[in-house]
């Protein structure tokens, strides 16, 4: 568990810096060029960026949990206000389909994580009847 804590804490701290650095970091790494981002996969109606981004932050945020209740209140947040910074960092500018990935990112570890939750509890109570 001690190293979901710092694995945690580092991806939150690479995401805002991505978020608030005026320009792609990864499209300067990779292409030699501020202004292109790389692109995981296609997007459909929302960004796959922000999706598979927040998801791993989420899923790894959720599993380390002091209180869960905390912990997705300041997901949420995080999704929302990093989102919402774009309206005033030079090249840079907020999308509604980011945020929506953002946000979607999210309910996916919530329900993959409750999913999870949820048949390990059904097996455990399957194995206290037999």
């Amino acid at each position: 568990m001690k190293y979901l804590k710092t694995i945690f804490h580092l991806l939150n701290a690479s995401l805002i810096i991505f978020y608030l650095y005026p320009g792609s970091i990864l499209g300067w790494l990779l292409y030699n060029d501020l202004q292109i981002q790389p692109q995981i996969t296609r997007d459909f109606m929302i960004s796959s960026n922000h999706v598979f981004a927040f998801s791993s932050l989420a899923f790894i945020g959720l599993i380390y949990k002091k209180s869960e209740k905390i912990m997705i209140i300041y997901l949420i947040f995080l999704a929302i206000l990093l989102e919402l910074t774009h309206y005033f960092i030079p090249n840079r500018s907020f999308q509604f389909e980011d945020l929506l990935g953002n946000l979607f990112g999210v309910s996916i570890s919530l329900a993959i994580l409750g999913l999870i939750l949820f048949f390990k509890e059904k097996n455990v109570e399957i194995k206290k009847h037999k």
